[in-house]
């Protein structure tokens, strides 16, 4: 699985982060998780508002931290 975790590195970012890293960890899903910083790629991957989580490809939350749990259930989307 692919992560992206897209933001220019902002504290809600930072969160954003660790939050996904804490629910892969929690799910024990295999997944690569990147952080996407430059502007000019997160405007290409349609990104207006950040932070964004994009699941293999597919921008699943834009401009808001997800909890957790909200982002256990949008992995658990992409596995299925």
């Amino acid at each position: 699985m692919q992560i992206l975790v897209i933001g220019p590195g902002c504290a809600k970012c930072k969160t954003l982060a660790q939050f996904t890293e804490q629910a892969v960890k929690e799910l024990g899903v295999a997944a690569e998780i990147n952080k996407v910083t430059d502007l000019k790629q997160i405007m290409a991957l349609g990104v207006m508002m950040t932070p964004a989580l994009a699941v293999n490809g597919t921008v699943k939350v834009v401009g808001k931290v997800p909890s957790i749990p909200e982002i256990k259930a949008i992995l658990q989307q992409a596995v299925a």
